[in-house]
């Protein structure tokens, strides 16, 4: 797809046919860019690329009139074949800024001092605009993801003084842990498996709660209690606010062996908008744990990212965080209005108003408008082919305002992912083993290179 939409979605992917139509060589392995050498590097997780799954979302896509148009819009989200295929998605554990099919804040147990949790409900994710809703509509709608929750705030009483010091009182770190796995049981039972539990979502921001204080209470007490039930989630540390943060912070925690052990992955945010390198360096010193990248949004206005030109950011985005080792990218509000809105306000748990942020897909209040933003075909490009369990192989070689970056998926496929962000045309040749396939990139374009296996 190009900025003047002269191909229709999704559909920039140059096949073995139609290479041979071209007249250009097959080739027989995926490429090495601009005449590099090339190795295979494993992506850990299996898991590529998504959005998150929030209320607003749903509200959003329930004042669609019509459900046929609903769906419509889920499959261009979620189906691996009509649409971008998203394949790890983020949900999450009681409110947050866009937690906004009513006005109210909430947790899963309000009930002040409710130790055995017996007021604890999961009823509002299973009406007509809860995140169980949306997550079993996606799936109807093709969706085959994983899914990474994480919590901004655990119930204001078991915080010391919410107004004061919203720090978690360790003496309800025991209640915290039953509270995560009362959230898991339930939701399986309802029919939605959590792949990977993040306790915290950028701890300091939200719940004021140390990186050694998050370690102990994984090591004690969350990951025992998960071990005891019989729950297979897996313990991801924890959603770190960003890539320098993650770098810092990590290897104190890490160093616990006893802590370590629980822990199946390393998330962190890219609001920093750098610090690739050392997300590269930390995937280095602990090979052994993926790296995700799990949250990003608001580089531009809502207006601004309805434009197809906007996606190029988002695209250097991606491949940056891929070429230093995340096995996944996950954006954070996936269905928005043009207002970039609904959201919670909150301002005592940091949730603003007014607080208009950019989505994936926005829908218009007033016509019904369904429009899929730059970042979509962007992210789409990478979701749709580069499938779960893929190995990256390693490209080299330079073009000004040039990147590519080259997958081989597990079905044997080879996939070249190629970006221009110069408005004008580029020309670029790929080689493999005396293999060139030569080609012209539009003008702020993504491509998609994908052989059969």
């Amino acid at each position: 797809m190009t900025a003047d939409g002269s191909l229709p979605p999704l559909t920039a992917i140059l096949d073995a046919d139609a290479a041979s139509r071209a007249g250009w060589p097959l080739l027989d392995l995926a490429t090495a860019y601009l005449r590099g050498g090339a190795r295979l590097l494993q992506v850990r997780a299996k898991a590529a690329s998504g959005a998150s799954f929030l209320e607003a979302g749903l509200v959003n896509l329930n004042s669609l009139p019509d459900r046929a148009a609903q769906d419509a819009v889920l499959r261009a989200l979620f189906d691996p074949k009509e649409g971008a295929g998203f394949s790890v998605m983020k949900t999450v554990i009681g409110a947050t800024d866009f937690q906004a099919a009513s006005e109210d804040w909430y947790t899963y147990d309000d009930t002040p001092g409710d130790t055995r949790l017996s007021h604890f409900s999961i009823s509002r994710d299973l009406g007509p605009n809860g995140l169980i809703t949306y997550i079993k509509r996606a799936r109807q709608a093709g969706g085959e993801f994983q899914l990474q929750a994480p919590m901004d705030y655990p119930p204001d009483w078991m915080l010391y003084d919410v107004e004061s010091n919203q720090s978690i009182n360790p003496a309800y770190y025991s209640v915290l842990a039953r509270y995560f796995v009362k959230y898991l049981k339930l939701y399986e039972k309802n029919g939605v498996h959590i792949d990977y539990l993040s306790p915290f979502n950028e701890p300091g921001t939200y719940t004021k709660i140390s990186f050694a204080q998050i370690r102990d209470f994984i090591r004690d007490y969350l990951g025992p209690a998960l071990a005891a039930r019989g729950v297979t989630t897996r313990i991801q540390f924890s959603d770190i606010g960003s890539r320098a943060d993650a770098a810092d912070n990590y290897p104190s925690i890490l160093d616990d062996e006893m802590a370590r052990r629980y822990i199946a992955a390393l998330p962190y945010h890219g609001y920093d908008w750098a610090g690739w390198d050392r997300i590269t360096a930390l995937q280095a010193q602990y090979p052994d744990l993926p790296v995700w990248m799990t949250e990003i949004c608001c580089a531009v206005d809502q207006t601004s990212g309805m434009k197809f030109e906007s996606g190029d950011f988002w695209g250097n985005q991606i491949f940056s965080d891929m070429e230093a080792g995340a096995s996944a990218w996950i954006y954070w509000n996936a269905i928005l209005n043009e207002q970039g809105g609904p959201w919670l306000n909150s301002p005592i748990h940091g949730d603003p108003d007014p607080n208009s942020q950019n989505s994936v897909v926005v829908i218009d209040s007033s016509d019904h408008a369904v429009t899929y933003t730059g970042l979509y075909y962007y992210l789409a490009h990478f979701s749709k082919f580069v499938r779960p369990g893929a190995r990256r192989i390693a490209t080299t070689g330079a073009a000004e305002g040039v990147r590519a970056i080259s997958f081989q998926n597990a079905n044997g496929s080879r996939v070249s992912e190629l970006m221009n962000s110069r408005p004008e045309p580029a020309d670029v040749q790929l080689d493999w083993h005396g293999l060139s396939l030569r080609l012209t990139l539009p003008g702020t374009s993504i491509t998609t290179i994908q052989w059969d296996g």
